[in-house]
């Protein structure tokens, strides 16, 4: 019998809400929740790929790095990115593993520190566009962007922040790795916060950068090379909605690859919010995949029986 795989695809919010602390018990007790949503897709019969945000825990790891600056050299961008790789592949693993002895499955769970290719010639190296890590005083920032050549933005009179760019992924490291687990009936965690953003040198070398994977970009790449036949996106809304946050707010409960196309012209999903998931998950359609879900994660179960989410496919 032929193998379905699904891949989901969740922010870094869902472990550390802003709400929260960031105590490691109260990300220990998220990554259990979020395991819990995790096995309603294994009962329904799939192999399993989940791709998580990191943005909340590497934004906290900066700070930490900045604030014991004068004891501890830190690290890269790219490094913080495979540190949380794998502190919070480890949270979520552990609590996915006790979810499945909780359910008499027998399955293996694996997560990989992932490298993902982007291009050195993108435009975004241009424009870095994307805030990370901690506000500096103006005095602060302008030493960094002397000493480290970073830069920096100020933040609406919250002071300065680093600014980083967002290219496109292009490929993925170690694909053949992650094809084969999932293949062969382990969930596999991969590309953590979009994973670990590495470009090839004049050298053909892999030199790792700082920068900003989008996640779900990163997730629609691999449900692509993986042949994947379901692709879900959590988000924090339980389906997508036209004329969003308006009194003429519409839910949608299925739409076409070219209604999507057309809704993106129109402005429906901007870049900050509901774009780069619709990008993803056309993306992910036009090559062949199968289906899309977006929702939200309370909606996640009545969603995989069609009672929520919005699903996209290439045709009704």
């Amino acid at each position: 019998m032929e193998r379905k795989i699904a891949l989901i695809a969740f922010g870094g919010n869902a472990i550390l809400p802003k709400d929260q602390r960031g105590l490691q018990s109260e990300q220990m007790k998220n990554a259990q929740k979020a395991a819990h949503l995790m096995i309603h897709v294994v009962k329904k019969g799939y192999d399993l790929i989940i791709v998580h945000g990191n943005g909340p825990q590497v934004g906290n790891l900066l700070l930490q790095m900045e604030e014991s600056i004068n004891k501890i050299p830190p690290f890269s961008l790219e490094v913080c990115d495979a540190m949380t790789e794998g502190s919070m592949g480890f949270m979520l693993e552990k609590a996915i593993i006790n979810e499945l002895r909780k359910n008499s499955l027998d399955k293996e769970v694996a997560t990989l520190i992932t490298q993902v290719v982007v291009d050195r010639e993108d435009p975004a190296f241009e424009n870095p566009s994307k805030p990370v890590g901690p506000f500096y005083s103006k005095y602060r920032a302008q030493m960094l962007i002397r000493q480290k050549k970073w830069t920096m933005i100020e933040d609406a009179g919250r002071g300065y922040r680093k600014v980083v760019p967002s290219p496109k992924p292009i490929d993925i490291v170690p694909k053949r790795v992650i094809r084969d687990l999932v293949h062969s009936g382990k969930i596999v965690i991969v590309a953590g916060g979009g994973g670990i953003p590495v470009i090839i040198n004049a050298r053909g070398l892999f030199q790792g950068v700082e920068a900003v994977i989008d996640k779900d970009y990163a997730a629609s790449l691999i449900a692509r090379e993986v042949k994947a036949n379901l692709f879900i996106i959590l988000t924090n809304v339980n389906r997508v909605y036209l004329n969003y946050g308006t009194p003429d707010e519409t839910p949608i409960t299925t739409m076409t690859v070219e209604e999507a196309q057309e809704y993106l012209s129109q402005g429906q999903f901007p870049a900050g919010s509901m774009g780069p998931k619709i990008k993803a998950a056309i993306e992910y359609i036009q090559s062949n995949g199968k289906e899309v879900l977006i929702t939200s994660a309370s909606h996640l179960k009545a969603s995989l029986i069609n009672r929520s989410g919005t699903k996209i496919r290439s045709s009704y």
